[in-house]
């Protein structure tokens, strides 16, 4: 069974799948501006030149692709957006627990978020990896990339209902100019990388950083980069930031499969110092060699996806009935082996908005057959098309198991992300698609969470088919009022009342919220945090 990404799907009106994530199957040549950086291994069984002490090298296990799109205006792709971090600065970061806002290449966060103007200066000395000094310009060039109407990427979706224009003072100086008050986007900015122009500017580079061409002004720099096998990095030393390099090399090994990424970090022999994505059931083993296992709990999820043009499940009965009828319980105990909760909300319990939904999915196979009944629909058939995710192809027999128990015919159809994702793309036909989401990638807050996976021109909206539906209509309209209400308190209320709205519908609705759990090697690595998403963050890591 395979772990591949799950965060690497949906960007707005994307130009193609495969594009998009980075899928062409054959290694991407960088371009020139690193192409005397394109050495190193090419198998996930070598680990680098190694190095001793503090000059060894840091081999990191990854459990997602790093054939996924690397522009930082577009990439969903777990890999790709863990090693960004390390790559580019915002002109403000954020803590990748806490979520809390630090300034990066702009030198303060804005004493007053709740202004409709703020002014950043750009730290003295910030270079890019080639050398090259970090301007306004620049940042003009990727919010001016974000915001263009005519350029559809997955920022924009982030930014644009709130964020009016980004202007040059002078040469180390930008203006941002805000529609209304929004202090959530302070913590935003982190997900605009600055880009340096004359790299990205050039015909075909958007299309270069798709395929892994990285140059920023961050504390490492991609020295190499070999699609479906790793990713290498060194300490730029020209840095002057707040998030120091600590290893002079890195070397991040994907892993998709469970068993070798485990093997990976296991044993006297182990050939990684830190992992991600450690399957449940290996946690014992792992704390039994010496290794500390944490896990992180947030937005991680199985959902279900209903196509509500293919009847009868444009009828919301037909939905909530099946949600009713999963044993949820079952799942987390047998699938999850208790690293997870029954969802009780779109949101998970521990985001600042959540509120238990009017509407709650407890197992209740009784009133599942009921509102079947209501709904006049008989003899069902169901194929749940489903990613191979493995923990997800885990939970699956109990969601078959609770469909057949009502008299819904359930065949489960697992395939690879892509295959699943591309038919989505394509328009094709299905009934319900299981997968897995976590925009925690993106950020805590709740209007970014909702408005990532619903809205009228969202893409999960599209492959749903529901965005045309009237209660959808007024839905979009709740939230975009929400959007912009500037007193806290009755944000966070209208927030939970369109969520109880996003619950009764059921159109893409979560089962289960779990756990995201990281192995490493404690007795040669300090300052290592478990992350409630995909992927790693050693900004603050070093060797003991």
């Amino acid at each position: 069974m395979r772990d591949d990404v799950t965060p690497d799907v949906p960007a707005p009106r994307r130009r193609s799948f495969l594009k998009y994530t980075g899928a062409l199957g054959a290694a991407a040549a960088l371009p020139p501006v690193l192409a005397g950086c394109s050495t190193g291994p090419e198998s996930t069984n070598d680990t680098g030149d190694g190095g001793s002490g503090k000059d060894r090298t840091l081999t990191a296990v990854i459990g997602y692709g790093n054939d996924g799109s690397w522009d930082p205006t577009q990439t969903a792709s777990a890999f790709a957006m863990a090693a960004n971090n390390h790559i580019y600065e915002g002109l403000l970061d954020t803590d990748p627990i806490t979520r809390a806002a630090y300034p990066a290449l702009g030198t303060e966060v804005p004493k007053d978020p709740g202004a409709t103007t703020w002014r950043f200066t750009l730290r003295s000395g910030a270079t890019f990896h080639d050398g090259k000094p970090v301007t306004a310009d620049d940042v003009v060039f990727v919010f001016d990339r974000i915001l263009d109407p005519k350029t559809q990427t997955l920022a924009k979706g982030f930014f644009v209902s709130w964020l009016e224009s980004v202007r040059k003072v002078d040469a180390r100086t930008v203006e941002l100019k805000l529609k209304f008050p929004f202090p959530e986007g302070v913590s935003r900015l982190t997900l605009a990388k600055i880009m340096p122009k004359h790299v990205f500017s050039k015909p075909g580079a958007w299309d270069d950083a798709i395929k892994g061409l990285a140059v920023g002004s961050g504390p490492y720099r991609q020295t190499a980069h070999h699609p479906k096998s790793n990713t290498t990095f060194e300490a730029f030393t020209a840095y002057n930031g707040p998030r120091r390099p600590a290893f002079r090399k890195m070397n991040w090994l994907t892993i998709v499969d469970a068993a070798p990424r485990v093997a990976k970090i296991s044993g006297s022999g182990a050939g990684a110092q830190i992992a991600d994505n450690i399957p449940y059931a290996n946690i014992p083993r792992l704390e039994q060699g010496g290794l500390e296992v944490a896990g992180g709990a947030g937005m991680n999820n199985l959902f279900l996806m209903f196509n509500t043009r293919h009847k009868p499940f444009d009828d919301v009965r037909v939905r909530q009935a099946l949600h009713y009828a999963i044993d949820s319980e079952k799942m987390v105990q047998v699938a999850l082996k208790g690293h997870g909760k029954p969802a009780s909300s779109f949101l998970n319990e521990g985001n600042p908005c959540y509120r238990r939904a009017k509407t709650v999915y407890d197992h209740d196979p009784a009133k599942a057959k009921a509102l079947l009944k209501a709904a006049g629909v008989k003899n069902l058939r169901v194929e749940i098309l489903a990613v191979n995710v493995s923990w997800i192809v885990d939970c699956l027999p109990t969601i078959k198991a609770s469909w057949d128990a009502i008299g819904v015919r359930t065949t489960l159809a697992p395939q690879e992300t892509t295959a699943v994702f591309t038919k989505m793309d394509q328009k094709q036909d299905y009934q319900v698609v299981a997968a897995a989401s976590n925009p925690n990638q993106f950020g805590l807050d709740a209007d970014l969470i909702m408005h990532y996976n619903y809205g009228p021109q969202n893409l999960w909206m599209q492959y749903t088919r529901w965005a045309g539906d009237p209660v959808a209509g007024q839905l979009f309209k709740d939230m975009d009022r929400a959007t912009r209400e500037p007193d806290p308190a009755k944000k966070k209320a209208m927030i939970q009342d369109y969520v109880d709205v996003v619950a009764e519908q059921a159109v893409l609705y979560p089962v289960v919220h779990n756990e995201l759990v990281t192995a490493w090697d404690a007795r040669k690595l300090s300052g290592i945090r478990a992350q409630p998403y995909p992927g790693i963050n050693l900004l603050q890591a070093k060797w003991i």
